[in-house]
């Protein structure tokens, strides 16, 4: 790191009365934020993925001290624009509590701290804190729904390619999904192996990298997105090692392997790779400059025979203290809300004979349980008596405030080896209670020699949702307006062999699917 030198030109200072104002402000925003913190913190203390977070305040506040010889320099007018930014954080800041969503209430506690910025810095100055305040960005935890189609993705693309690896060995190797069949045994990539535990931290490191890295900006962004396939392939090569380790030495090594691997050798290999790619970038492009120069901090240097001159506090600053103040104490005003969770019948009564139909029960493995976090399920193998089979599965949550959603089967399906050949929203000859036919995804999945027709829906408070991103604003709103987040995901599928006509399992599975449509209602209610 370099010690900048600074001549004694004019610095300003801001009052004292201006650091306590800050101070009281952090410590009164913690009143509208403690349980959207509360719940950040605990993401950072109990999750791998989250577990770097916890240093990255301290990052950032060292980014500002770093700059603080130039901000000195500057007049910092402060920007009408930061109490409007305040105003429009602390509504989301209730719009969030109201439906109970930490990460509304977290995103807007960022946009608080951004606003107060502005206030402060004005929009000319703004950008020297953009860096600081991207590293809080990496603080917050993304929604579940995005967490969990991102592992599903990351799943099969690490399969996939730690299949590759094994294959370079010579050793025989068959992949459904994220199953990955050596013969003597099965590695099944599962959520923890999805390499999201490697990503999150490297993505906070990649940035710091590339904000420290002083280099053109293409070569900065080059370094920071270079994260996302050096974390994939790493990781793809730790499950491409487990599976020859499996295949030469025995099962029993899998364990240990496993663990030995998981933990920082890949990470740091992958750190190991970045400053690699930082240092060719340097000696490729720019010769004259020593990587020691071109990779470094400059600490700000001591000041003492500079003229000092008090800052004047912006009005913008005080009135977004004024407006934390009061938002602050109104939030103590608001009632706690808990979840109207409504009467419904429990699954384990639901009929088993439909018509012609007959239902056999089936129980779900534990892993899966653990993974969909469902409050109740049913999935059950009807028969006709005439050879037709169609299975049912509904997973009810009641509550979806705290991460707890359906997951969509889009995302599902590839990790077990099928492959989607037609997805498509069709309407069925089925009324709802507004009138209009009930509208389904209907999906045509292959694997090897079978196929399988599903039809799926998000039936949520009497709506049916085909897109899992409409499910989520529809659950803010109703968490909003009525205190509800419960809902149910409503899936349907049939076997289609080479000699069934497709039009005929169409029909088939639309007729089945209107004899539960009434009977649903009680279990998962409007």
């Amino acid at each position: 790191m370099n010690i900048r030198e600074v001549q004694p030109v004019c610095e300003y200072r801001y009052p004292a009365y201006f650091w306590v104002a800050l101070l009281i402000v952090a410590g009164v925003l913690i009143i509208p934020f403690y349980a959207a913190l509360d719940h950040m913190v605990g993401k950072w203390l109990g999750t791998d993925e989250y577990s770097h977070a916890i240093f990255l305040p301290f990052v950032a506040a060292f980014f500002l001290w770093c700059n603080k010889d130039d901000l000195a320099l500057r007049v910092l007018q402060g920007s009408w624009l930061g109490p409007l930014v305040v105003i429009l954080g602390f509504a989301l800041q209730i719009a969030g509590e109201l439906a109970s969503l930490y990460t509304v209430t977290q995103y807007a506690y960022l946009l608080v701290i951004v606003g107060f910025v502005l206030s402060i810095s004005g929009v000319r100055d703004f950008f020297k804190f953009v860096p600081a305040l991207i590293i809080l960005f990496f603080t917050i935890p993304l929604p579940n729904f995005i967490y969990n189609n991102l592992s599903a993705k990351l799943q099969l693309i690490s399969s996939e390619l730690g299949v590759l690896f094994i294959r370079i060995f010579g050793i025989p190797v068959y992949l459904q999904g994220n199953v990955i069949d050596l013969g003597a045994m099965k590695l099944q990539v599962v959520e923890a192996c999805s390499g999201l535990n490697y990503l999150f931290p490297l993505l906070s490191i990649g940035f710091i990298a590339a904000y420290i890295f002083k280099a053109p900006w293409w070569q900065r962004l080059a370094v920071f997105l270079s994260v996302i396939p050096i974390t994939v392939i790493m990781n793809s090569v730790r499950i491409g090692v487990i599976g020859v380790s499996v295949n030469r030495f025995g099962s029993a090594l899998t364990e240990g392997v496993l663990h030995f691997f998981e933990g920082w050798v890949v990470f740091m290999i992958s750190l190991a790779i970045l400053f690699l790619e930082i240092w060719l970038f340097n000696r490729v492009f720019d010769r004259k400059t020593a990587f020691a120069d071109a990779f470094s901090l400059t600490l700000p240097a001591p000041r003492n025979k500079a003229p000092k001159s008090l800052r004047a506090i912006p009005k913008s600053f005080v009135i977004s203290v004024l407006i934390a103040l009061v938002f602050s104490l109104a939030s103590l005003l608001l009632p706690a809300r808990e979840d109207v969770i409504p009467q419904r019948l429990h699954f384990s009564t639901y009929p088993m004979f439909l018509g012609t139909w007959t239902g056999q029960r089936r129980v779900m493995d534990s892993v899966y349980i653990d993974a969909l976090k469902f409050d109740d399920y049913i999935l059950v193998d009807y028969n006709d008596g005439k050879g037709s089979n169609v299975n049912f599965y509904t997973a009810y949550y009641a509550s979806q405030r705290k991460g707890q959603s359906a997951h969509s089967p889009r995302s599902c399906i590839p990790g077990g080896g099928w492959q989607i050949n037609e997805l498509s929203i069709v309407e069925l000859p089925i009324n709802g209670q507004d009138g209009k036919p009930l509208k389904a995804n209907r999906v045509l999945i292959t694997k090897g020699d079978y196929s399988q027709l599903v039809y799926y829906w998000f039936q949520q408070q009497g709506r049916h949702i085909t897109s899992e991103y409409a499910v989520k604003w529809h659950l803010f709103l109703d968490a909003l307006i009525s205190n509800r987040t419960d809902g149910a995901l409503v899936r349907f599928t049939t076997l289609v062999s080479k000699e069934d006509d497709l039009a005929t399992k169409d029909e088939l599975l639309q007729s089945f699917m209107g004899l539960h449509y009434s009977i649903l209602q009680p279990y998962v209610p409007d």
